[in-house]
């Protein structure tokens, strides 16, 4: 029972722990993107570390949960066990029993009423609900991050539409102004009058300036 009270405290360590992981790396995340969004220098980098770092966390935790509940199938069978015993008559109720039935079946059950039934039953019942918070609670989390990823994600999508249309506006206007600038660049070769080709290269400056 002491090891199953402690993988109970190591499987509520690791999942507080894992929380935390996904927690923080959710938060540099949404960081990034708001500077993204205000047009700050993005300083923040998601390394590879640290979605391993998560990703072993989540995975020691899930272990940790899977033993715990091996740990209380076993309560749950000794305790299974201990009341099918208690049910069962003794060999001394069964040795009176030949003589008795009425005796027997006394014997047995103030046997039954002073066990502590109650008891084990309510230790049962509180593991349980050990492992159901604890379950509860990493799926609270995820949903959580669902949501908040769902969000940007459409977010992203936006932003990449809107980047894209405005990409494709410059690409047709740089497309326009190619021939405008070869078409300046041919007349400034040929160009004599002194004032004609400086006004044609001040057209040609302010055009690749615009490309550029």
């Amino acid at each position: 029972m002491a090891n199953f009270e402690a993988q109970m405290m190591e499987s509520q360590k690791q999942v507080a722990d894992a929380q935390a992981k996904i927690a923080e790396l959710t938060s540099r995340i949404e960081t990034a993107r708001q500077k993204m969004q205000t047009g700050e220098d993005i300083a923040i980098d998601i390394e590879n570390a640290t979605l391993d770092d998560v990703h072993a966390h989540t995975e020691l935790m899930n272990a940790n949960i899977a033993e715990f509940i091996m740990g209380l199938d076993d309560v749950t069978a000794a305790f299974s066990k201990d009341f099918d015993e208690m049910r069962s008559k003794t060999g001394m109720e069964s040795f009176i029993g030949f003589f008795s039935k009425a005796k027997a079946d006394s014997m047995r059950q103030e046997r039954m009423r002073t066990a502590s039934i109650d008891d084990k039953l309510q230790d049962l019942i509180a593991k349980s609900d050990v492992i159901t918070k604890l379950l509860q609670g990493q799926l609270d989390v995820l949903n959580t991050q669902k949501t908040q990823v769902e969000s940007n994600l459409g977010e992203t999508l936006e932003d990449r539409e809107v980047t894209v249309g405005e990409l494709e506006t410059v690409r047709v206007e740089i497309q326009g102004m190619d021939p405008k600038i070869i078409e300046l660049e041919n007349k400034i070769a040929v160009e004599q009058d002194a004032a004609a080709r400086t006004k044609l290269e001040t057209e040609l400056a302010e055009l690749n300036t615009r490309y550029n």
